[in-house]
C-alpha cells in the first residue's frame, strides 16, 4: 500500500522560511483570524488542537495561519504567512502546524474558498466512523451540509498504518478531492474540515456542524430522521448565511476581553 513520504516527521513541525517577499495583508484580517481562533476554542470546536486559516487578501496563492499553538491563545502576532505548498514565509524559526497542507491544497483546488477550519469537534468525530450514519442537515441552520458531508478515508491514499494526519501535499490534495464542491468533509477517525467564502462563514459552519451532529445524534435515538431535502438545504443556506454577522458579533464579544488582555 502507498504510504505518506512524511510519515516519520518529528512534531512539532518546523520548516525554513522560503526566499520570498512578505506580501502585506490587511491588519483587520489578521486580527479577525486571531479572533476566529479564540471563538472556535470558546465554542468547543477546537481545544489544544485544530486550526483555522484565511486566504491572503492580496495574493490568492498565499494563506494566513497561526504558528503551532493552542487556538485559544492566538494573537495577531502569532499569524504566519504561507505559500499554497505549505512553505512558510515569515515563521522566523517558530514551530508551525504539521497539517498546514490541509489548507494549502484546498485553497489550490477551490478558488472559491476563502477560509478553512480543521477541527476534532467531539460530536462530529463519531459520524466519521459510524458505518451506517451520514452527517446530514436536520435543521435550517445547517443547510450548508447539503445532502450529507463526504468522507475522506486516508487508507485509500496512505495505507492502514498512518497516524491519520495530513502530513504532506499529496495527502492534502487527496483530502481536497474528497471534499469536492462540498462545504464540509469528514476525516475518518480524525475530525472534519469545513470551508467557507469568508472567515466568518467558515467559523459559523464549523460551529453549526457540531450543533447539527448533536441534534442528529439525539434525533437518531428517537427513530428514523426526516432530514432537510436538497432544496430545503440550499434555500436555508442561501438565506440563513446572510446573517453570519449576528453570531460572529456575539461570539466575538465573548472572546475580546481575553484577547485584549493578551
Amino acid at each position: 500500500m502507498p504510504t505518506s513520504s512524511a510519515f516519520n516527521t518529528t512534531l512539532p513541525s518546523r520548516a525554513e522560511d522560503v526566499g520570498s517577499f512578505l506580501a502585506p495583508s490587511d491588519p483587520d484580517l489578521i486580527q479577525d483570524l486571531a479572533i476566529a481562533n479564540r471563538i472556535l476554542s470558546d465554542q468547543g470546536i477546537v481545544d489544544a488542537f485544530g486550526h483555522v486559516s484565511v486566504r491572503h487578501d492580496c495574493d490568492p496563492e498565499r494563506f494566513l495561519l497561526a504558528r503551532n499553538m493552542a487556538p485559544g491563545t492566538v494573537t495577531a502576532e502569532d499569524i504566519v504567512q504561507f505559500h499554497l505548498d505549505g512553505s512558510p514565509i515569515d515563521a522566523q524559526g517558530r514551530a508551525i502546524y504539521l497539517e498546514r497542507f490541509i489548507h494549502g491544497q484546498i485553497y489550490r483546488a477551490r478558488p472559491d474558498v476563502m477560509a478553512i477550519v480543521h477541527s476534532h469537534s467531539p460530536t462530529v468525530v463519531p459520524f466519521s466512523v459510524a458505518r451506517d450514519a451520514t452527517l446530514r442537515p436536520v435543521c435550517h441552520m445547517c443547510g450548508f451540509l447539503g445532502l450529507g458531508a463526504p468522507l475522506f478515508e486516508i487508507r485509500d491514499s496512505a495505507g492502514d498504518a498512518t497516524d491519520l494526519l495530513i502530513r504532506d501535499n499529496a495527502l492534502g490534495a487527496a483530502l481536497a478531492a474528497a471534499l469536492g464542491e462540498a462545504s464540509c468533509v469528514l476525516m475518518r477517525g480524525h475530525g472534519s474540515t469545513v470551508v467557507g467564502p469568508s472567515l466568518k462563514h467558515a467559523v459559523y459552519r464549523a460551529v453549526y456542524a457540531e450543533v447539527n451532529a448533536k441534534l442528529q445524534s439525539e434525533a437518531m435515538r428517537l427513530g428514523s430522521v426526516n432530514f432537510l431535502s436538497a432544496g430545503e438545504a440550499a434555500t436555508a443556506q442561501r438565506n440563513i448565511e446572510t446573517q453570519v454577522e449576528r453570531p460572529w458579533g456575539l461570539w466575538k464579544a465573548r472572546v475580546m476581553p481575553s484577547l485584549n488582555a493578551a
